[in-house]
């Protein structure tokens, strides 16, 4: 911990005689300064001020505000929370200030007669008030207007970042803000603070409706009204996964936001206004008495759309005959070595003579044995070469296409065909910054093989349809029994619920031999059921007793034993829902690292960066997408060297991470792209395959342990699975179904004509389902709520939406397809 020095704040000003650090994309620096003035008791005649500010001017004074502190390794630094370049104030010092270099044109006669018009404080006028400039007398339009832009480029920062810190906004928040909206921040803020919501990473609906209440936008102000309102559908959307939300719950929980943040009644009818007007706006779509985010409704009527174009071409695909296609087969049989099971041969059949199919079943059914079979009859009925430099030599692109949402599922995919396999993103030539209009991209194959399609979510499903060209063939492949996608939809389930897309489901398990008992259990976790002997020790797994407090100490305990029995650490993967406590992934991933990687004698590289400790030969994990890197989300690398500032030109520390073999370079400030990953989420381990899983189930993780969950987890296993903690809780664990459905409206888009009665899933449990009849889809609910008598809100009086199956009785949704 750093120790403050001063409770009061303080302030240093100052000339900037040296960078150490600037990190130009977040405005991180570090400068040693010249002490001209300070409050401080501090002796010495210069000092280093680490805040959030623009590469200085060495030639000007600068006033910062914060408090000294004292870094464990650097030593004494004054932390700056807030900044201001130091202008003069007499008569002659703003003469000499406008007469510089920094205003070309501006000599000191015309200087005087500013000076001379506005007086001393001239500066702080023209900053208020440009048009001040307009009473010197004899100044020409151009010099105005030199004045104007080089004050605004000098002290705009200045003044942006002052009055973002008095709107509580600390240093590195407002240099965020800062750069989103440059030199227009206080006046676009001060019109709509609630922008920041939507256009500024890190600010919640909280903090803009704190500056809001400053600047006078209280109570029912429809810009509050409408700030909330997308607030709770983008919340939806983020943390729950809904595509959209019923009105009848988001009128009570956007009320309930507001008058916790402001102690004002809201009523409804203010409520349903905004939500009128911010459909007028283009900025939520409402359909019936269900509200989307513009991007999730186009996205799911997308992905409708182009699969029932797909099943309407699957009547005029049948290409091979089943004689043909069945000595395909046989001869691939021959090739590889392999004897293909009548469920699997009829899956290569259906992917051959279908434009789009599902094939699905759980680990170890040879989903991925069918994906080789299907590439490689139907490179042979082709007459396709299944080498990929054939092609690159004559400029044309490889005709298969193989693709999963991660690095590693992508790696394993490749593994498991011998062809190249790429994420989802590099597929559709992303690389992080495109915008929705920019991504049109028409992939270049002719038969395309997407994996582990459980976990990919409605945007980025909307993306992959609408660039699958017209002649393509499509196998998805997925489980539907493991995590839905981290964003929203579910759009594997869905798919196979509205049973329009011919689909073969996997259901015997090949993978077993040896006596394997994993992949055994999985499948009785499947089904709800708990394993008689979860308990009892096999030859693949093994479930170890202990208390939350216990699992860091069994946990390395176990590492320690795999490693020395000869495996390595990469092959062994440490899984858990949670990050904090004392059995989180934060606390394991120390604990690992300390034992495989330690640093006792201080004598190896290491880099802090927050709470993490890096060093060369560390296990990390990538977090984000960098596509122009070819590194992904959920990709697991090792640090290979560590440079530090004084080593590099830029004069920042630098972590090189191999990929695989790919090297990445992270500067300082890219170092929240990447954590430890001895232990990382099960979330993060969704498509990967490890030799040995270790799997704490305690208490504390209750509110996450899941059905889906935990199968997921253990199906990570590849040889050898650990699992400790507490018995009951996995015992609970299995018991608990996703009790979240999610909102999706794409399985009703696929198929209307649903059923009367609720779905009933394979574990029993009731899903929310939609009931079509001659008039209308109802959105049937469990238990309905109570609640309050609501003003009418998308009605046809207030805004239109009929639904598009009135009258249509008796047609089929292949009979919306233009021929």
């Amino acid at each position: 911990m750093e120790e403050q020095y001063h409770s009061e704040k303080t302030f240093v000003l100052g000339r900037p005689i040296a960078s150490i650090f600037h990190n130009a994309s977040n405005m991180y620096s570090i400068v040693k300064v010249k002490i001209k003035e300070t409050n401080l008791k501090y002796q010495e005649k210069e000092i280093t001020v680490v805040g959030y500010f623009p590469a200085l001017d060495e030639e000007l004074h600068y006033r910062f505000v914060g408090n000294l502190s004292n870094h464990p390794k650097y030593g004494l630094q004054f932390q700056a929370e807030a900044f201001e370049r130091e202008v003069p104030a007499t008569e002659q010092g703003v003469i000499h200030y406008l007469s510089s270099d920094m205003f070309p044109g501006i000599g000191p006669k015309t200087a005087e007669q500013i000076v001379k018009t506005l007086g001393p404080d001239a500066l702080k006028k023209i900053m208020e008030n440009p048009f001040v400039l307009d009473e010197v007398p004899r100044l020409s339009e151009d010099k105005k207007m030199t004045i104007r832009t080089a004050l605004e480029k000098n002290l705009g920062l200045d003044r942006v970042m002052i009055q973002l810190n008095e709107w509580g906004f600390g240093p590195q928040l407002g240099m965020k803000i800062y750069q989103t909206y440059r030199e227009e921040t206080i006046e676009l803020l001060t019109q709509n603070p609630y922008r920041l919501i939507e256009e500024v990473e890190g600010v919640g609906f909280a903090r803009a409706d704190e500056l809001g209440r400053k600047l006078g936008i209280t109570g029912n102000h429809p810009d509050r009204i409408k700030a909330a309102v997308l607030h709770k559908l983008n919340q939806a959307a983020l943390s729950e996964g809904h595509v959209y939300l019923e009105a009848e719950q988001l009128l009570p929980e956007v009320k309930e936001l507001l008058e916790q943040s402001q102690p004002v009644e809201i009523p409804y009818e203010s409520i349903s206004n905004a939500v009128i007007e911010l459909e007028e706006e283009g900025k939520i779509c409402g359909e019936e008495t269900r509200i989307y985010l513009p991007s999730l409704y186009f996205s799911e009527v997308g992905i409708a759309t182009k699969v029932l174009q797909l099943v309407k071409k699957n009547e005029e695909s049948r290409n091979f005959s089943n004689d043909e296609i069945r000595k395909a087969i046989g001869e691939v049989e021959e090739d590889l070595g392999v004897t293909y099971a009548e469920t699997q041969a009829k899956a290569i059949e259906q992917a051959l003579n279908s434009s789009i199919m599902i094939l699905t079943g759980g680990p170890g059914t040879g989903k991925t044995t069918v994906i080789r079979g299907i590439v490689e009859v139907y490179a042979r009925l082709h007459g396709l070469s299944l080498e990929p430099k054939e092609y690159a030599k004559k400029e044309e692109p490889f005709p298969i296409v193989l693709a999963a949402p991660t690095g590693r599922a992508a790696k394993r995919l490749s593994e498991s065909t011998g062809l190249p396999a790429m994420t989802i993103h590099r597929l559709l030539g992303f690389n992080g910054q495109e915008k929705e209009e920019e991504t049109d991209r028409e992939i270049q194959g002719r038969l395309i093989i997407i994996d582990e399609m459980s976990m990919v979510d409605t945007w980025l499903s909307h993306q992959l349809f609408k660039s699958i060209p017209a002649e393509a063939q499509v196998v998805l492949v997925g489980d539907q029994d493991q995590l839905p996608p981290v964003g929203p939809g579910q759009v594997l389930k869905d798919l196979l619920a509205a049973k329009i897309v011919p689909t073969v489901e996997l259901t015997e398990v090949y993978r077993q031999a040896d006596g394997s008992t994993i992949i055994e259990m999985a499948h009785q976790i499947k089904k709800g059921q708990v394993p008689d002997n979860f308990t009892e020790k096999t030859g693949d797994r093994s479930f170890i007793k202990a208390s939350a407090e216990q699992i860091a100490s069994v946990v390395t305990q176990v590492v320690k034993s795999a490693m020395s029995k000869g495996q390595s650490i990469r092959d062994i993967q440490v899984l858990a829902p949670m990050y904090k406590g004392p059995a989180g992934i934060d606390r394991l991933n120390k604990e690992i690292q300390d034992l495989v990687n330690p640093n006792e004698d201080g004598t190896r590289k290491e880099i802090k960066y927050g709470d993490t400790i890096f060093r060369i030969g560390d296990k990390v994990l990538q977090l984000v997408n960098q596509p122009e890197c070819n590194v992904f989300n959920g990709d697991i690398g090792e640090i290979v060297a560590i440079i530090k500032a004084k080593e590099t030109v830029d004069k920042q520390d630098q972590v090189v991470v191999s990929f695989d073999g790919n090297e990445v370079t992270y500067d300082r400030g890219d170092l929240n792209q990447i954590t430890l990953a001895y232990c990382c989420s099960i979330h993060k381990a969704q498509g990967s395959e490890f030799q040995t899983v270790i799997m704490p189930i305690v208490r504390s993780y209750a509110k996450m342990l899941r059905r889906n969950l935990i199968y997921t987890g253990i199906t990570r296993a590849k040889n050898y699975l650990i699992l400790c903690g507490e018995p009951e809780e996995f015992w609970k664990g299995i018991q608990r179904t996703d009790d979240l459905k999610r909102f999706t409206t794409l399985r009703a888009r696929l198929n209307p004509f649903i059923e009367d009665e609720a779905e009933v899933d394979r574990t029993g449990q009731t899903e929310q389902t939609f009931r079509a009849d001659a008039h209308e889809n109802i959105l049937e609910h469990e238990e309905p709520k109570e609640m309050p008598e609501l003003p009418p809100m998308l009605t046809a009086e207030t805004a239109p939406k009929i639904h598009p199956m009135i009258g249509m009785d008796g047609i089929t949704p292949y009979d919306f397809l233009d021929e």
